[in-house]
């Protein structure tokens, strides 16, 4: 199929993994992700939400919690506000055997190299939230550990519509959660 020579929609291919997490105070975790996005974009294939296997750190060597849970989605947009985030939520065992949030965050995909994941916690009604900027001035927050993701990105007729972006790489994300809650009135 030949490309339309006046595209109206851009793509945004993203595949990776969330490859390991550094949770000192922690164990036998796992993780959930979604993505949030403005009105104007769509996913048009893969899976916009996953959840992964428990993982335990390894008691010989290295402390990390390895996943290496595969990220891929595709986006068509028309502009590119509202450009897609990732949330990640991450689950394990209080002394009682409960699963409970351990730690949040969220970060848009990147279309340059470098970024930061930042979060929350107590646990929320609706993870998305940590991709939303309202409430959050009132939410103090703590760092619980942090969590490596790795993404591939590829844009398509972006450059045609006028817009002007680089792929990129993102690791070592910072994943903090709240500590206490203040309401304002």
């Amino acid at each position: 199929m030949a490309a339309s020579p006046n595209p109206t929609v851009f793509l945004l291919m993203v595949n990776g993994q969330i490859e390991s997490a550094q949770f000192p105070d922690f164990d036998d975790l796992y993780c959930k992700y979604c993505f949030v996005y403005g009105y104007d974009w769509a996913p048009t294939s893969g899976l916009e939400e996953g959840i992964s296997q428990i993982t335990s750190k390894n008691r010989d060597g290295p402390q990390d919690l390895v996943w290496n849970f595969p990220i891929e989605i595709t986006f068509k947009s028309t502009n590119p506000f509202g450009w897609p985030q990732i949330v990640i939520s991450v689950y394990g065992p209080d002394i009682f055997g409960n699963d409970v949030v351990r730690g949040y965050g969220a970060v848009h995909v990147p279309f340059t190299p470098g970024n930061w994941l930042t979060g929350r916690r107590p646990e929320f009604t609706d993870p998305k939230v940590v991709a939303q900027g309202e409430g959050r001035e009132v939410t103090r927050v703590r760092s619980q550990g942090f969590v490596t993701l790795t993404f591939n990105i590829v844009t398509k007729d972006m450059k045609k519509l006028g817009y002007d972006v680089s792929p990129g790489i993102m690791s070592n994300p910072s994943l903090t959660s709240v500590t206490e809650g203040v309401h304002k009135y």
